[in-house]
Formats: C-alpha cells, sequence, structure tokens
C-alpha cells in the first residue's frame, strides 16, 4: 500500500480556529495503532491529545513542535496498516529556532500546501521566528519585516506573539515609519536597566500556562488603565436562605448549591441592567457584547488559574446556572476542561474569599472592560437602621471590588453596576422557590 493518507489538525472546539502542535509522539517512521496517541495539541490553555485513527506508519510530519496550525490543515501523512502495537512514550525533541542576520527565508516544516511546506522569515536586524500566525496579521495589516522586528516579543527566547502583534496595533502602530537610525529623545523616559539581586536559591521553570498567564497579566496591566471602586454588601439573607435550602436543593435537583451560581445570577442581572458594561475595545471602536457571558477565575489542582465561563447567564435560572458552575468546576478540578468551556466570556468574576481574603484588586481579564473580585463572607457588627429605631445586630457582611477599564468606563457607571450588585445581593429573595 503506497497511499498516503493526510492527518489533519481536529477541531477541538465549536470557536477554536487553531491549535499549537506541543509535541509528537510518534516520530517518522514509526508504527502506531488507532487510538494511540500522536501529538499534544494546546489551544489557549487547554493541552489536547489527538489520537490515531487508523493503524499505520508514520511517514512525513510537516509541523515542527511550537508550530500554530489551523483546523483542517494537514499535520502530517501516514499509510494505513494493520494493528502495529502501541507507541510508547518519547521525551519531547528540543527545537531551536535557526539564526541568521540580515533579511532571510529558511526552510520550515509548515503549511503550504503544495509540498507541505512552507517559509518562515527571520526579521531584518533581528535574529526573530516570525510564525505563520504573527506572518499572516502582518501581511493583513500591511506591517513590513522591518517594522515587525521593533516589536518586542515577550514568547519563548524573544519570539513575537500574536499578543504582541495585536497590542503593537492597538497602539497605534509607533514604529510605522521609524528610520532605520531613529535618535532617540534624550527627555523622554526610559525604563531603568537595574541589576537587581534576585537572589538565590531552586530554580523553577514556568510551565507553558504560567508564562500565557503572566502574558496575559501583564498585557492587560498595559493595555487599560485599571481603576478599582469598593463597597460592602450585606448578605445575611442570601446566605440564610441558601443555608437553610442547600440539602432540598440538592435532593430535587442533583446539584449542590454553592454562593457562585448565587453570585453569577445577580452579576448577570445587574450586567444587563449595564449593557455598557459588557464590552471591549477595538482601536477606537467600542464592541457591546450581544450576549451575557460569566467568566469564574477557578484554580487548577497546579495552582494556575484557568476562567471557565457560563454561557448566556442571564437566559439560565438558578438550576442551570448551579448545573453547569458544578461543571465547569468538576472539570477544572479534574484538568478536563475543552477549549470551548473557555471561550467568550464577557465579565468575570472572581472569588478571592475562597482563599479568606477579605477583597482584592483583580486584573482585568481581557479583552473585557472590568472584572469583578468577591471578598469573604464575614460576620460582623452592624448598626441596623429599623423604623422603630437603631440596632446592632450581627450580620454577613462582604466586601465586593469592582476593577475596570478607565478608557471606556467611568466613574459613574463603573460605580453605578458595582452597587447594582451590591443591592441584588442584599435585596436577595428570600421567598423564592426551589
Amino acid at each position: 500500500m503506497s497511499n498516503l493518507t493526510d492527518l489533519l489538525m481536529p477541531r477541538m472546539g465549536e470557536s477554536i480556529t487553531e491549535g499549537t502542535i506541543l509535541n509528537w509522539l510518534v516520530d517518522e517512521g514509526e508504527s502506531f495503532s488507532e487510538g494511540d496517541i500522536v501529538v499534544e495539541v494546546a489551544t489557549d490553555k487547554v493541552d489536547n491529545e489527538v489520537p490515531a485513527p487508523f493503524s499505520g506508519v508514520m511517514k512525513e510530519l510537516l509541523f515542527e513542535p511550537n508550530s500554530i496550525v489551523k483546523v483542517g490543515e494537514v499535520i502530517a501523512r501516514y499509510e494505513q496498516t494493520a494493528n502495529t502495537g502501541t507507541i510508547k512514550d518519547k521525551e519531547t525533541k528540543k527545537v531551536t529556532a535557526s539564526k541568521a542576520a540580515g533579511v532571510d527565508k529558511t526552510k520550515h516544516k509548515g503549511s503550504k500546501p503544495s509540498t507541505g511546506t512552507t517559509k518562515t522569515f527571520i526579521a531584518p536586524n533581528e535574529n526573530i521566528f516570525i510564525s505563520p500566525l504573527v506572518d499572516s496579521i502582518a501581511r493583513e495589516h500591511h506591517i513590513s519585516y522591518e517594522e515587525l522586528a521593533r516589536i518586542q516579543g515577550t514568547g519563548n527566547e524573544g519570539r513575537i506573539r500574536k499578543s504582541d502583534v495585536m497590542q503593537y496595533i492597538n497602539e497605534g502602530r509607533p514604529f510605522q515609519f521609524a528610520q532605520a537610525a531613529p535618535v532617540s529623545d534624550p527627555d523622554a523616559y526610559k525604563i531603568p536597566k537595574l541589576n537587581l539581586d534576585k537572589g538565590t536559591g531552586k530554580i523553577v521553570e514556568m510551565d507553558r500556562m504560567r508564562q500565557m498567564i503572566a502574558d496575559h497579566m501583564v498585557y492587560s496591566k498595559h493595555t487599560s488603565p485599571h481603576v478599582t471602586a469598593y463597597v460592602e454588601a450585606d448578605l445575611t439573607e442570601m446566605v440564610q436562605w441558601r443555608n437553610t435550602h442547600k440539602v432540598a436543593f440538592q435532593e430535587k435537583h442533583g446539584q449542590k448549591l454553592t454562593f457562585t451560581p448565587l453570585f453569577v445570577e445577580a452579576v448577570a442581572k445587574a450586567v444587563k441592567d449595564f449593557p455598557m458594561i459588557n464590552v471591549s475595545v477595538d482601536g477606537k471602536n467600542i464592541i457591546v457584547k450581544e450576549n451575557i457571558n460569566i467568566g469564574m477565575a477557578t484554580a487548577l489542582p497546579s495552582g494556575n488559574l484557568i476562567v471557565p465561563v457560563v454561557k448566556n447567564a442571564d437566559q439560565k435560572n438558578l438550576v442551570e446556572i448551579a448545573a453547569e458552575v458544578n461543571r465547569l468546576s468538576g472539570l477544572a478540578r479534574e484538568n478536563k476542561l475543552v477549549g470551548d468551556d473557555i471561550k467568550g466570556s464577557t465579565f468575570t468574576i472572581s472569588n478571592v474569599g475562597t482563599f479568606g481574603s477579605v477583597m482584592g484588586t483583580p486584573i482585568i481579564n481581557q479583552p473585557e472592560a472590568a472584572i469583578l473580585a468577591t471578598g469573604i463572607i464575614k460576620k460582623r457588627a452592624e448598626v441596623m437602621e429599623r423604623p422603630e429605631g437603631d440596632t446592632i445586630e450581627i450580620r454577613q457582611m462582604m466586601y465586593l471590588s469592582l476593577s475596570f477599564d478607565h478608557r471606556i468606563v467611568d466613574g459613574f457607571l463603573g460605580g453605578s453596576f458595582l452597587r447594582r450588585i451590591a443591592d441584588y445581593f442584599e435585596q436577595f429573595d428570600t421567598k423564592r422557590d426551589i
């Protein structure tokens, strides 16, 4: 049998359009059986294992690790055979980018359909690898390789990432008309190069997800001028209702009733009241989202953070929200979230009270406009104004903090929205049916 079969980059979620090849588990010339894992692929923060659809012998690997490939593209070719046994685990091959000076075109296992290869480029004056995705974005926006060379890459070995290019475009392409030997402004502020003593100790290399989180956080702080507002809310009625009904709720619906579904429900209502919170920036335009998708920041077993999303939260009742929250939380604990589970968030909640924190100052989950942090629910003595006079009572209190993008959310909108969330918490309907 001489005909070769194409192995395609699979679709690993409804909204996933591309993936990054992390590691090949089978080499060229090696046999494998149907169902064996042949390649590991990353989509955003989720890693996926791709099984072989048939038994065969791998004939050609078209992409190297760290290559970004579109869904449906041919990533390898193999010859189908009878069942030939399982693949033994192999160490990931370390791939190093070729180094060259000036403008150079080098052969690379890529995506040119006719030959299974494509050309990648070394940017002028810099030894920088330009991925096919970055190359595509640059061509779309008419960015030259010389201009790309001036962008500070935040990827491995200084590689330029998609987020670097998009940030550069959002900043107005400051190097678009830069001269070959620009004269620096002596009065301009420069980041000092400090020789800081970082100390000595055990070196722990960041894993891929931690690097992505770091990039995302730094990008957010550089992109959005953060302002944080605070309010406190009296959750006494909500706490009492939940404590009274949580057992019956689980018996009736088969779902645990934590505070998270109650928070998601109230926040979705407040977002609906203030649609200009449910936005993102596109250059000089504001996109008002048509869906209200609430992300909930969740810690993975590794300690890394991920944000699974409750889609169309405003259209779900409490039972449906609780079921979705429990499903996503369970998958996160088992490291089994897939691409669609973490896509499409329009507003995020971070429950810092889970860790015992009184309040937090969260960083906006780009490209959203705001993020809410809920603190620990704590009993406190509060002065209550009653018709018969003021009294001091023990109440269940919680601090809420909202970080918002001051480019598009002013203090009035941010403060009013935050107060509305607190009002929904405090005005909880204790007579509602489960």
